[in-house]
């Protein structure tokens, strides 16, 4: 496929400033194997947030170099709205608007059973109810005055996937946001592996009793739509792959973006992750990315506010005025970071030189002692002096001392 590179067009932000959006990626983007284009413009969400958070995840996965193009505001001439899919591996649609003309339509058919790769977000499955092979492509969909003429409800019930084909009814609804668990129900799928069976999700949007043509669909996971907040009572699909012709799209319906400048559900690991590894799937029908340590388990929450993971400063930073009752969120951060550069070597040691570091300097005394918990498990003798001076301190004298002990005993012992 060609890889023929255009510049990122210049977005509208919330405020109606005019931004260009930035990557907030370590490498240069210049430097990524692939190319993504996400659409946007129109939605019933907001696209202004989202699209930019696409892209800084997009980015940040160090695969992928990101252009965003906007499409005429509602109800404008779109006869100028012609993107040249064939310049990208994988098109990321975050769009929900009025119709494309058939010549875009035809080149976007032709793009994808040709082999190239789809990403269908959250809303965009709500497009283009009248576009038969649109539909075919996301697999499945709602609102838009979707009904049984427009193909199957699809849940989970005692262990398989129901196929249902008879019940009249409105496609797609959604209760009260809330947290949620997601469960996978193909652990093989490259995107799915490695992944825990069932991790929490952040705060979201469930998407239920969507209905469409589901054809060549795999249901990846599914999450419960708990009818005590006014969901279905069913396992909802919320992830899945669809084969179009030679093309492979990944849809996930997780990550709606508020309007509030919050983005819950989109700082989430598992919906980042899952996102990048299943336009990776879509654009080289391969995943390399491994497992992030902190990716969600079954009852505990996990979010990268920078749509990345934190670097050991910005952790620290965010440490340095904690204090009981504030959230613990930052704590753990720590923790999660320690324990993946712990290799009793060179990347430690730079690791607990930081935190000593910190301990000498103005942090919380909170935060100190937090740290000192950390050195009692993970310390080196090398934190010895820094954490006496500590002992002398009424304040960190109790967690100074367990952390000496502990350090003391171990290399004691060895």
């Amino acid at each position: 496929m060609t890889k023929k590179y255009i510049k990122p067009l210049i977005l509208l932000t919330l405020t109606g400033v005019i931004l260009l959006v930035t990557s907030c990626k370590q490498a240069p983007v210049s430097q990524a194997p692939y190319q993504a284009l996400i659409i946007t413009g129109q939605n019933n969400h907001t696209w202004q947030g989202s699209s930019p958070i696409l892209k800084k995840i997009l980015e940040n996965s160090d695969l992928f170099s990101v252009d965003i193009i906007q499409s005429p505001e509602a109800k404008a001439d779109m006869s100028g709205f012609k993107p040249v899919f064939s310049n990208y591996d994988v098109v990321v649609l975050d769009y929900n608007g009025d119709a494309w003309t058939a010549e875009t339509k035809k080149a976007f058919e032709e793009y994808v059973s040709q082999g190239g790769g789809v990403v269908s977000y959250h809303a965009a499955d709500n497009s283009f109810r009248d576009w038969k092979e649109y539909n075919k492509m996301t697999g499945l969909g709602g609102w838009g005055n979707r009904n049984e003429t427009d193909g199957p409800f699809i849940h989970w019930k005692d262990g398989a996937f129901i196929r249902d084909s008879t019940t009249p009814g409105i496609g797609g609804y959604h209760g009260a946001q809330q947290a949620y668990q997601v469960t996978a129900r193909d652990t093989v799928h490259p995107i799915m592996k490695g992944l825990p069976t069932v991790w929490k999700h952040a705060k979201d949007e469930l998407y239920s009793q969507l209905r469409g043509p589901a054809e060549n669909l795999t249901i990846l996971a599914t999450a419960w739509s708990d009818s005590a907040k006014g969901g279905s009572n069913r396992n909802e699909p919320v992830l899945m792959t669809v084969t179009y012709g030679k093309g492979r799209i990944f849809h996930t319906v997780l990550g709606h973006a508020m309007g509030d400048s919050a983005y819950p559900s989109m700082e989430c690991v598992g919906f980042i992750f899952t996102l990048q590894r299943g336009a990776e799937w879509a654009a080289t029908g391969q995943v390399t990315l491994p497992v992030p340590d902190d990716f969600p388990h079954f009852n505990t929450e996990s979010k990268w506010p920078q749509f990345r993971p934190l670097t050991l400063d910005e952790i620290l930073a965010n440490l340095k005025d904690y204090h009981p009752g504030d959230t613990r969120t930052n704590l753990q951060d720590l923790t999660n970071y320690i324990r993946k550069n712990y290799d009793s070597g060179e990347k430690y040691a730079r690791v607990e030189s930081e935190l000593l570091r910190f301990l000498e300097g103005t942090g919380s005394i909170d935060a100190k002692n937090y740290i000192c918990r950390e050195l009692s498990i993970f310390g080196t003798d090398k934190a010895l002096p820094v954490l006496k001076k500590l002992q002398k301190k009424e304040e960190t004298k109790e967690m100074a001392r367990m952390a000496i002990e502990r350090i003391t005993t171990q290399y004691t012992n060895e």
